[in-house]
């Protein structure tokens, strides 16, 4: 997915594009799976990112402030999920622009998302945990 992407991969980039992934994986996996095992991923995934944040080397205030802002970011990300295949083209790239800011790539990346929602659909949570595989789609 990177390298059709010519930006300064940005760790900011990297995440907003990861927690897209996250959120289409909650919105499709939420219906097959119980509560709990959702909200254990959910935690895990947000524990591992101030893991990261820390690492990155930013201070406990700078942590929590981060942390919030990336909550807040990810709740965000999933209003417009759950209407994602109702919006049109344009109010995709207007939405993937404001924090990515690729241009021409944009398009590149809803017609990518509108495959990985296939992809979800079509695939049980097992699939996907399993192991590391190779995806293409």
């Amino acid at each position: 997915m990177f390298k059709n992407i010519e930006n300064n991969d940005l760790f900011s980039d990297r995440l907003f594009l990861f927690l897209i992934h996250f959120g289409f994986f909650l919105k499709y996996y939420k219906k097959h799976t119980s509560k709990k095992e959702i909200q254990n991923i959910y935690d895990y995934i947000f524990k591992e990112i101030e893991i990261s944040i820390r690492e990155i080397g930013y201070g406990d205030m700078s942590i929590n402030k981060r942390m919030k802002e990336y909550i807040n970011l990810f709740h965000l990300i999933i209003s417009k999920i759950d209407i994602w295949e109702k919006i049109e083209k344009h109010e995709k790239t207007h939405f993937l622009n404001n924090y990515l800011n690729l241009g021409s790539e944009l398009d590149y990346l809803i017609k990518y998302f509108d495959k990985y929602i296939l992809f979800l659909s079509n695939n049980a949570l097992n699939f996907s945990s399993k192991d590391v595989r190779s995806f293409n789609f």
